[in-house]
């Protein structure tokens, strides 16, 4: 006869399947040993809470890639382990959060494309919404786009670089929490939302190659948006963007759509900049839109050119 409790390898396999309910089941029930490997290598204190936090975040990403089900509890503690280890090396020089360094061996997978294999992708993005907007813009930037390194979100978001960190240590913390929490409610559509969000870029886009992107602006920026540019120029409206964009795409440069990370109230594009052949510098080789919505329109855009 089944057992009322349902067994680790039945959880991860519901899990593994698209049940949200099923990995928090999991991670709750492991979280008291999780804390005890922290504590053994990191001893008392802020450090180990932050191991632990961070090893529930690689869970949910990477549940799917554990191979034996009716081991999740050494596969978790080694993660933790590997987060201890990363707080160790932080005392000297490595960012703290890096979560594709800490996860357990395994093929290298972008976040968004896991959370949609495995169905988590709204519990996430639920928990997400729920930081406040210094520590959501943070979380997106650091695990759902090209913009990682601490100095490059702390550019983006005009903060000192301890700022970000700081930032993300308590993004995770309450993310943890909010994942324990939430894990058998219902949520939003997060994919029918980026998907959206999606279509608006792409149709931006394509409609400044076809020389109406005043148009389009108009249809999703208010009209008095403000407009950050990298070197911390700040416009209002849109007839400065577009004579930037015109004169880009009059000098031969196109722009590509690589990345659309979408929440309730921040929206980033992450474009590849494409130089003429015979002028292969003239732009940098890419731009990151993060767009500020009020409303539902876009009320302010900070703009961040990738190191080359």
């Amino acid at each position: 006869m089944r057992n009322a409790v349902p067994d680790d390898a039945d959880l991860v396999r519901e899990a593994q399947s698209g049940d949200v309910r099923a990995l928090g089941l999991l991670l709750a029930r492991h979280q008291a040993d999780m804390r005890a490997v922290a504590l053994s290598i990191l001893g008392y204190g802020p450090d180990a809470e932050d191991a632990v936090q961070e090893a529930a975040l690689i869970a949910v990403r990477r549940i799917g890639d554990v191979r034996d089900p009716a081991a999740m509890a050494p596969w978790l503690r080694a993660v933790v382990r590997n987060a201890c280890r990363m707080q160790v090396r932080t005392r000297t020089a490595v960012p703290v959060g890096d979560l594709q360094a800490l996860a357990p061996p395994s093929a290298e997978l972008d976040p968004a494309e896991v959370l949609e294999r495995y169905a988590m992708r709204d519990w996430v993005w639920h928990a997400v919404d729920q930081l406040s907007p210094a520590l959501r813009l943070v979380t997106m930037l650091r695990y759902f786009t090209g913009i990682t390194a601490y100095e490059h979100i702390a550019e983006v978001c005009a903060v000192p670089v301890g700022t970000v960190r700081s930032r993300l240590n308590q993004a995770r913390s309450k993310l943890s929490e909010a994942l324990l929490a939430t894990a058998g409610l219902a949520h939003d559509d997060a994919a029918a939302l980026t998907e959206a969000r999606r279509k608006e870029a792409e149709e931006a886009l394509r409609a400044a190659h076809h020389g109406s992107f005043a148009e389009a602006l108009a249809e999703l920026w208010s009209p008095a948006v403000e407009v950050i540019w990298p070197q911390g120029k700040r416009t209002r409206g849109f007839d400065y963007m577009v004579r930037a964009m015109e004169r880009d795409l009059g000098d031969g440069v196109r722009h590509r759509l690589a990345n659309v990370v979408a929440g309730r109230e921040v929206v980033i594009w992450e474009d590849d900049l494409i130089n003429p052949p015979d002028d292969p510098f003239h732009c940098p080789p890419g731009v990151v839109w993060v767009n500020f919505l009020e409303e539902g329109r876009v009320r302010r855009v900070r703009l961040f050119h990738p190191v080359r």
